[in-house]
């Protein structure tokens, strides 16, 4: 990676992770802070991975409708053929990227880009999803947002597949996944294995 020396007064970027679990809020949140830092005047660009098409093709969506427009990629590689002019970076579906998302994200964030990227941190598994863990162990800033669990009512944290296969990558809402908490999703698992 090439850095550019240190010069007094530019501008300085991030990384920002919002992660949690299936039904959490996750774009949701992302969507809104791109929305407000299109407010401000800032130029604005957002990327979510080809592979997801559920809501739309050309769009982040939310479960609660909100959109942006954003552009499909195959790689991550794809994000650093920005305009010159781009302040803040958006990236949904995160964990379905390749390897090179961290490292494309430090690099914007060298360029003095604000990047903000959404996914989700564990797979149904409950273990690391794709290029996450580095992303989040090299962000300046983390949210992890929760969704309610179905069973119980407390914060769910684990995304609980309905659908069988052992497939980690399987697009679905909620006929596929729940929200459930610790120890839902381990009592899930414990009656599915008999």
């Amino acid at each position: 990676m090439f850095l550019e020396p240190y010069v007094k007064g530019r501008r300085s970027g991030w990384i920002e992770v919002i992660c949690g679990c299936m039904f959490s809020g996750k774009t949701e949140e992302l969507i809104r802070r791109l929305k407000r830092a299109k407010i401000a005047g800032m130029k604005v660009e957002v990327f979510k991975p080809k592979i997801d098409t559920r809501y739309d093709e050309d769009s982040i969506v939310s479960h609660d409708t909100s959109s942006l427009v954003a552009a499909p990629v195959e790689s991550s590689a794809e994000l650093l053929q920005l305009s010159g002019d781009t302040f803040v970076v958006g990236v949904d579906e995160s964990q379905f990227f390749d390897e090179g998302l961290p490292d494309v994200c430090a690099q914007l964030a060298l360029r003095g880009v604000r990047v903000i990227a959404a996914g989700l941190d564990m797979d149904f598994r409950g273990l690391p999803f794709g290029p996450m863990p580095q992303l989040l162990a090299t962000a300046e800033y983390v949210t992890k947002v929760h969704a309610i669990c179905v069973h119980c009512g407390n914060l769910a944290t684990h995304s609980y597949r309905l659908a069988e296969g052992e497939s980690v990558v399987l697009l679905g809402e909620k006929e596929q996944y729940e929200p459930r908490c610790r120890s839902c999703y381990q009592m899930g698992n414990i009656l599915r294995l008999k």
